[in-house]
């Protein structure tokens, strides 16, 4: 539960022999290797921050198409610019979007209260009719909201209106690559 940031909705969705799993797959806009590339960036980068700095530090990675978000906080820029490294080292990373704040860890109440609008904004986009959930990846930390993704200038616009109009989201980061119309058509 602490660690809200990531695939919560791919569980959940599996509940049904399956079937979840293929609607995933169908909606995600990134290619299979792509996606799978991204949960062993994910898996790597936990792994060998875990291994290189334990509890000093709470950091979460989130990749999509190899782009790697770093967010959390640490206690200095030394290790900030260590767990870059680290991450930018980690195969099939193709570039890394910094994010993480010089400051004490979040308290646990701090990371459950990102982890719940993490899933107020996955709902809301779930609900919202003219866009594809999936096309998204939401990772919220003391309340900013990053968005990764592969999107059209109309679905990126409609996400971020969404997003932003929540109770809680201080502000929204996107990191979206724009589809052109045509490009989801084809």
């Amino acid at each position: 539960l602490l660690q809200l940031g990531g695939c919560i909705a791919v569980p959940a969705l599996m509940v049904g022999g399956g079937v979840g799993v293929g609607t995933i797959l169908a909606t995600d806009r990134r290619t299979p290797g792509a996606a799978i590339e991204d949960r062993g960036i994910e898996t790597k980068a936990a792994f060998r921050i875990r291994e290189a700095l334990g509890d000093a530090v709470h950091v979460n990675v989130s990749s999509y198409n190899r782009l790697a978000l770093i967010t959390g906080e640490v206690p200095d820029e030394k290790r900030k610019a260590q767990i870059e490294k680290i991450i930018l080292d980690v195969e099939n990373v193709q570039k890394t979007v910094n994010e993480v704040a010089i400051m004490e860890n979040a308290s646990t109440t701090a990371r459950l209260q990102d982890g719940i609008l993490t899933s107020r904004i996955r709902a809301a986009l779930i609900d919202e009719k003219n866009l594809i959930a999936n096309a998204f990846k939401v990772t919220t930390e003391r309340g900013v909201v990053y968005v990764q993704g592969r999107a059209t200038a109309r679905e990126i616009a409609r996400m971020t209106e969404v997003v932003s109009g929540l109770n809680g989201v201080t502000r929204v980061v996107r990191m979206v690559d724009v589809l052109s119309e045509e490009d989801l058509s084809g």
